[in-house]
């Protein structure tokens, strides 16, 4: 199993390209989990054509635990299965300490070893990389971590926030830093900024995506574009950022680029990513 953290300031397009990303490895034959963990319980939402799914926390606070996996886990597009951790009723409590009590109920009731996923993706808000926050890179839960920015300077500053935590883990045997991903704004310098942040922690811009209008579209519809608009040039980018994903977790997808694949088994280790 490949387990992926992904991590970017509110706003920025995580989520929906997260989505996307799982969409890619479901239609390759994976088995695929997406858990969102952003007390917006909304992660999951265009593989749900816009059906929100009842969030873990939610669950507890009316049921406790008497409450089956599947009434936590539900059916999305192309067979990907979602989870939302949720949140506390705003002004009470902690959203990562409810981060934590998710991921851990998700774990006794057995998920894992009942929807046997290929591949697990935790989406997850990174202004603030603290706490439950963290969680999702800490204690074996991830095997990479990959942070979304753009060239926009508050982007910029959350990635290198969540860049540090990944760090200051690194000794603790925690998820590694797999790249930065560039979800482009089209702002001045783009591209230089993020490949200053890059080299700043020893890693790589492993995808680059479009400001495409047609994710927008799909958006409309609550779709994700992989659904929507699957002979696009937009969804070979998504596909292109799966395999760079896979690739350096450690897995190989049946129709990898060959080009891709050698980038990363070749010459260009784990670590240099």
């Amino acid at each position: 199993m490949i387990k992926i953290a992904v991590y970017g300031k509110g706003g920025i397009g995580k989520s929906t390209t997260v989505s996307n990303v799982a969409a890619v490895f479901a239609s390759q034959g994976l088995r695929v989990m997406q858990i969102g963990c952003d007390p917006k319980a909304d992660s999951t939402v265009l593989l749900r054509h816009g059906e929100k799914v009842e969030t873990v926390l939610d669950l507890v606070r009316t049921r406790k635990e008497n409450f089956t996996l599947e009434e936590m886990v539900k059916e999305g597009f192309a067979g990907v299965c979602c989870v939302e951790a949720g949140g506390p009723s705003p002004g009470l409590g902690c959203a990562g300490r409810g981060i934590i009590a998710a991921l851990e109920i998700l774990e006794k009731k057995g998920a894992y070893e009942k929807y046997r996923p290929d591949v697990v993706i935790y989406d997850v808000l990174g202004d603030v990389v603290c706490g439950g926050f963290s969680m999702p890179m800490r204690r074996g839960y991830a095997d990479k971590v990959f942070v979304i920015t753009s060239g926009e300077n508050m982007a910029i500053h959350a990635a290198a926030n969540i860049a540090m935590a990944v760090q200051n883990f690194k000794n603790r045997g925690y998820a590694g830093l797999g790249g930065l991903i560039l979800n482009r704004r089209d702002v001045p310098r783009e591209e230089e900024k993020v490949s200053e942040l890059a080299d700043d922690f020893q890693t790589a811009v492993i995808g680059t995506l479009s400001h495409s209008s047609q994710v927008a579209l799909a958006e409309e519809q609550q779709k994700t574009l992989m659904e929507c608009y699957p002979e696009s040039e937009m969804a070979e980018e998504y596909r292109a950022l799966a395999v760079q994903m896979y690739c350096i977790c450690g897995g190989v997808l049946e129709n990898e680029n060959d080009a891709v694949r050698d980038k990363y088994m070749n010459g260009q280790t784990q670590e240099d990513v």
